[in-house]
């Protein structure tokens, strides 16, 4: 098993008579893309900027790399990258002079990382044009090479795909995922494009009004947006004691409206649809539905309110 790599305990801050964030636990194994999920004030950039040493928590801990003491911590954030904002970048200079300069202001003597980070990053023909004249997706692309100028094991990314056209989501996406599986870097990334991280994470962290809510792993997410026939009848409970009776169906569930998931025997729409509509009962929805991140996390919320 991979090691934990980033451990959080009971972590909180607090703002004067505000909790921003309210005894937060959770664990990041190495090799994990591990997506940040929650609204706007939901704690996601005060967990990274805690992470990262910015701002100081109000009570609990924080282990990174294994190390926890002052001086550990400060050793432990030498293996990570931070893009918890815009990254900055001198308007006027090329990505190669802004990347020469970050180089020499870290103390970083290999001088042909600049060129190694520029090919990761796709940016390695830009040239001598100027950063002022990038698309929002390159200069995000430049501040990833700024992030990896380091040779970080770990990376933390606040919304690094906000505001990108399609294309740049992509490319984003890919160059993040080229970065875990072929340098094994470990990608902590908070996005309000939900439909893109479940593209991209193996394990999620949901996160609302400074609390957890859920940890799961892909996997264990798959498994809870199972694929389910959604069947609405002109009368449901007559329709769910003929599948219990006649189609012997044991999983599935009710909704509010009294609709029903049914998850098994999915293979036999036809039949089960005739079996209804023999047994007296007039299915008026009756359709194959796969729920995603977005849907699950929505009925997640709404099941909190």
């Amino acid at each position: 098993m991979n090691d934990v790599i980033v451990d959080v305990k009971n972590l909180t801050k607090q703002y004067m008579n505000q909790k921003a964030l309210a005894e937060v636990s959770f664990q990041v194994r190495e090799g994990m893309i591990c997506g940040l999920i929650g609204p706007n004030g939901a704690g996601k950039t005060t967990i990274m900027k805690t992470m990262g040493g910015l701002i100081l928590p109000t009570e609990g801990s924080i282990s990174l790399f294994g190390e926890s003491s002052e001086k550990g911590l400060a050793k432990a954030r030498s293996r990570m990258s931070f893009m918890i904002e815009t990254p900055y970048a001198k308007e006027k200079m090329t990505a190669r002079e802004n990347l020469e300069k970050q180089r020499l202001q870290r103390g970083i003597p290999d001088k042909s990382r600049v060129d190694e980070v520029l090919e990761i990053v796709g940016l390695q023909d830009t040239g001598k044009k100027m950063v002022k004249n990038f698309s929002l997706g390159m200069r995000q692309r430049l501040g990833i090479a700024m992030s990896l100028l380091g040779k970080p094991e770990l990376m933390v990314m606040d919304e690094p795909i906000n505001g990108l056209d399609p294309q740049g989501i992509v490319e984003i996406r890919e160059l993040l995922l080229k970065l875990n599986k072929e340098q094994n870097i470990t990608i902590i990334i908070s996005s309000h494009i939900l439909s893109e991280l479940s593209l991209l994470c193996t394990d999620y962290i949901f996160i609302s009004h400074g609390t957890i809510r859920q940890v799961v792993t892909a996997d264990e997410l798959k498994l809870q947006c199972a694929e389910y026939y959604h069947i609405h009848t002109d009368d449901d409970a007559l329709a769910l004691a003929i599948l219990q009776e006649q189609c012997k169906v044991s999983r599935y569930d009710v909704e509010e409206n009294g609709s029903i998931r049914l998850y098994e025997q999915l293979d036999r729409l036809p039949e089960i649809s005739r079996t209804l509509y023999e047994g007296g009962v007039i299915p008026t929805e009756l359709n194959m539905h796969e729920a995603n991140l977005e849907e699950y996390y929505m009925n997640m919320v709404e099941s909190e309110e």
